[in-house]
């Protein structure tokens, strides 16, 4: 005889446990008497188990399909893709969009990006590689605006971390899973790697850097204006012994080498000096400069950015050397913070671009991949004068 468990399969057993079986669930059967049990051995029998186990897991739940959004909302599933995929050719009303979306939302039904990329022909990934360098606030407010932008224009921002991997072998890295753009901040990657993305389906690369790279896309971050706008300002308020700090922190050296030539740059063919000071950020390595600093002979110092400015202030008031009257200080970022510190900080207030005019070129270029790429120039730099120079 068979009898059904309880995961549905059919297992052999004979009548007088089929019959022992169907007791145990139902304690209203009459006792098997002799005779009922020589009347059971002579008959087949399918009996099923039933299923009295507390702990047993209910059957899963199906995925909502769009067909069910189709079904719930009343309309048809080509309706259900159009207002889910932000469809602008075809005309759909208010009401009808509100009713997919609530259905939608009902039935917990999320748009398979895998299958609406397969429609497409290309996915709505943009993948913004990790920054290789240390981040402030000013470029971590960008890179938050940037992302704020692509999301409004329908684009997936995956940010990648591609750990011990640079230029073009972090590319192929990239072109492994298959974005329609890729964003690159800093410096590194070569012609070679943006081949290599375009021939994995990327229809966008976009560089965010100093200089501009074949193949690609490029906003140029104009860092000699910084430095250029630090140098000029000091040499106007009388200071003719100019130190330029340069961080000693890894992947920097795009940002810093470029303030340090402007430096250089504002202050050619003047009386006045330009030394390179080298710093780590750490207030130890701030605290040793500062305890040196009478026999450097600086009378004022550029420190790259307003947190070097913060980190060598301080050291330098421990130290009692007065601020601006034996050394005048400028930053870069125009943060916050140097507006709270006394004396409050003089800085350079950088212009980045925002979020949403990139948005709408990586938009456009992923819409006509065979353009001819665009070159702007996108770092404003203008002197914000204060108490300490």
């Amino acid at each position: 005889m068979f009898a059904t468990n309880k995961f549905g399969t059919n297992v052999f057993v004979d009548s007088w446990t089929a019959y022992r079986l169907i007791s145990s669930g139902m304690n209203h059967l009459p006792p098997l008497t002799p005779a009922r049990r020589r009347s059971a051995k002579m008959r087949s029998v399918m009996v099923q188990i039933p299923n009295t186990s507390p702990s047993a897991a209910p059957a899963p739940h199906s995925v909502p399909t769009s067909a069910d959004v189709a079904r719930l909302a009343g309309v048809s599933r080509a309706t259900v893709s159009y207002v889910l995929n932000n469809t602008s050719a075809v005309r759909i009303s208010e009401p009808t969009r509100r009713r997919v979306h609530e259905a939608a939302r009902e039935l917990g039904y999320v748009p398979h990006a895998a299958a609406r990329s397969l429609r497409a022909g290309h996915s709505r990934m943009v993948l913004m590689p990790a920054p290789t360098f240390p981040v402030g606030p000013l470029y971590s407010g960008f890179l938050g605006d940037l992302q704020s932008a692509l999301g409004r224009l329908d684009y997936t921002v995956v940010q990648y971390g591609t750990v011990g991997l640079q230029g073009d072998e972090a590319a192929r890295a990239w072109a492994e899973l298959r974005p329609v753009a890729v964003l690159v901040p800093g410096a590194g990657l070569g012609p070679q790697g943006v081949a290599v993305l375009k021939r994995s389906g990327a229809r966008a690369v976009v560089t965010l850097g100093p200089e501009r790279v074949d193949g690609a896309h490029a906003l140029l971050m104009d860092h000699d204006a910084v430095g250029y706008c630090a140098g000029a300002h000091l040499y106007a308020r009388g200071r003719r012994r100019i130190g330029v700090i340069v961080p000693e922190e890894p992947g920097l050296e795009s940002f810093s080498r470029p303030r340090l030539a402007g430096v250089h740059q504002a202050l050619h063919g003047t009386d006045a000096t330009v030394t390179a000071v080298p710093l780590a950020y750490t207030e130890q390595a701030a605290a040793e400069l500062a305890a040196r600093w009478p026999e450097s002979g600086l009378d004022a110092v550029f420190a790259y950015n307003d947190e070097y400015a913060m980190l060598l202030m301080r050291a330098l008031q421990d130290q009692g050397v007065r601020i601006p009257e034996d050394v005048a200080v400028v930053g870069a970022d125009d943060l916050m913070l140097g507006r709270l510190l006394r004396p409050r900080l003089s800085t350079v207030h950088i212009e980045l671009p925002s979020g949403r005019d990139l948005a709408e070129l990586v938009d456009r270029a992923v819409r006509d991949p065979g353009g001819e790429p665009e070159v702007r120039k996108v770092l404003g730099a203008s002197l914000v004068q204060r108490d300490s120079s």
